[in-house]
């Protein structure tokens, strides 16, 4: 059986949900997961259905076909196989807790992505990288050579065939022109509950003013630094006898959960971006299941 999800993003009315269902079910196509949220604020509508059918579909014909459904409603819509594994590049600088993570779920096969290259500023995780028969690209970046390095970065990026960059921790601001050229498709992980505590210390400004709660926020990276859609959050309880390096470890395990989320969310088109937020969808059923145990 061939599983297959449809999103679509549209202003809001009557009838959008029954044509298209009568349109997959004209294609002999089963629904079996459908979410969807009606935005009163804005007027906007999203959807995302999960479908499957018995033979393979050829997807350029479902895309064409579905013209005359969409028209009417203004549908802006992706057809999506899938079995096809997004290819993704992540970056990393000197903290390797979020990079290992994702290789371990890569690995087992709970994370279905396609890792198509790892780069980063320095070279710590070379060997890990390298024992796992994924290329490796150190870019070192300096105020000098910033212009150059990032034109680098996005050759290995285009070369792969990359429809992600997933920042794990990598360390360095990346410019307006590839925020832009890469809209949507750059997740950061933020060592911070984010709009609280912005920058590059906020465990320590948390510390400072005595929180009971850190966090982690993975967001799309966008040219205002830290300002970026939210697409996961979580938190952890801290208390007054827990230091700064507490704050620091505790932190990393919040923030290699919530990217990791992110990420499967992205991938298996469960988030529509909304202005400046997001519209999140459940995870279908047995979307988190892995393909071994380690």
């Amino acid at each position: 059986m061939s599983k297959y999800a449809l999103t679509v993003t549209c202003p809001s009315t009557r009838g959008i949900v029954a044509a298209i269902a009568n349109y997959l079910a004209d294609k002999g196509c089963n629904i079996t997961d459908s979410a969807q949220f009606d935005d009163q604020e804005t007027g906007n509508f999203f959807m995302r259905i999960s479908f499957e059918n018995d033979d393979a579909v050829d997807l350029a014909k479902m895309t064409a076909g579905f013209v005359k459904t969409a028209e009417p409603f203004e549908m802006a819509y992706e057809f999506h196989d899938e079995s096809q594994k997004m290819k993704v590049i992540i970056m990393v600088s000197r903290f390797g807790h979020c990079l290992n993570d994702l290789l371990y779920r890569w690995r087992i096969g709970a994370l279905p992505i396609d890792i198509v290259g790892v780069i980063s500023n320095h070279m710590d995780y070379q060997k890990v990288v390298v024992n796992h028969d994924i290329p490796f690209h150190c870019i070192k970046v300096t105020a000098q050579n910033k212009i150059e390095a990032e034109a680098r970065i996005m050759a290995v990026v285009e070369d792969a065939g990359a429809e992600l960059i997933v920042l794990a921790r990598y360390m360095q601001i990346l410019s307006d022109g590839m925020c832009k050229k890469m809209s949507g498709r750059i997740i950061n992980i933020h060592h911070s509950f984010l709009p609280s505590f912005k920058g590059a210390n906020p465990y320590k400004q948390a510390f400072q003013r005595g929180v009971k709660l850190i966090g982690a926020t993975s967001h799309y990276v966008t040219s205002d630094l830290d300002e970026g859609p939210i697409i996961e959050q979580d938190i952890v309880r801290v208390t007054h006898a827990q230091s700064p390096n507490d704050y620091v470890s505790l932190g990393r395990d919040v923030e290699s959960q919530v990217l990791a989320r992110a990420i499967h969310a992205h991938i298996h088109r469960r988030v529509f971006l909304n202005g400046n937020k997001t519209v999140v969808f459940p995870a279908s059923p047995g979307s988190y299941a892995s393909e071994r145990m380690g």
